[in-house]
């Protein structure tokens, strides 16, 4: 990446706290009982396959496909989660710093057998090229699995707030994450409706194969059972595959 291209939304929010990032996440209820369980069961078996992590930060997923016999390619535009990842996998992986919403330069045409993108698109304000670049490198029959915020958890959420003017519009807002410790950091991305969603997707070239609005795992009722009954009750994330 160019030192002088200007920091993308995700790389501001999260220079903020990486490193608090890397280790609440890995436990915190949102993260480990509600969307990385139900991104997780969109993927096929990636025994032998090739898979690249877009948006890897510290590096959970690559870990787990690694584990579960993948060949990983792993990047994301945050410095510290690059370095992060790297110390979790070692040499298991290549570890890329790169940024969704440019060229992916190191990925040949029809190179990958599957691309996974958790909770990284809802900082990007224009899907079209991103979804254009999966395709790319996707070989044909490939998958993309990526989760993001689900379109009315995230106008509840804009509205509860005064940042939501007009739902069909994609609106850029901000909030403030208490959930990692303070400083409590400000984060900054889009809410879209759904069918700003989708229609990249569609229009990249991908058919539509799953369509996921997850729900808590049921351990997490005994764990934070104010949590499990919010997260029960109102969607926060949404989950897609779709295959070239």
């Amino acid at each position: 990446m160019n030192s002088e291209t200007p920091k993308s939304l995700g790389e501001q929010n999260y220079e903020q706290f990486a490193h608090r990032y890397a280790e609440i996440a890995s436990t915190k209820p949102h993260n480990a009982y509600y969307e990385r369980p139900a991104t997780r069961s969109l993927l096929p078996d990636v025994a032998g396959k090739r898979v690249l992590d877009a948006g890897c930060g510290p590096g959970f997923n690559t870990e787990w496909l690694l584990d579960q016999g993948a060949a990983v390619v792993a990047f994301d535009v945050t410095p510290d989660f690059v370095t992060i990842t790297r110390g979790r996998v070692g040499d298991r992986a290549a570890v890329y710093r790169a940024d969704l919403t440019q060229p992916l330069d190191f990925a040949e045409d029809a190179s990958f057998d599957g691309a996974l993108c958790p909770l990284v698109l809802d900082y990007i304000e224009d899907w079209m090229p991103v979804m254009a670049e999966f395709y790319r490198i996707l070989k044909p029959g490939g998958w993309l699995v990526f989760s993001c915020g689900h379109p009315m958890g995230d106008w509840f959420l804009a509205s509860r707030i005064g940042a939501a003017q007009r739902y069909y519009d994609v609106e850029m807002f901000e909030y403030t994450w208490k959930g990692f410790g303070e400083p409590y950091p400000v984060v900054k991305g889009y809410r879209r409706p759904l069918q700003d969603m989708i229609g990249p997707v569609l229009a990249a070239g991908f058919r539509l194969d799953r369509l996921l609005e997850p729900q808590p795992v049921e351990a997490l009722r005994e764990i934070d059972p104010e949590e499990y009954a919010n997260l029960d009750r109102e969607p926060a994330f949404l989950c897609v595959r779709a295959r070239k």
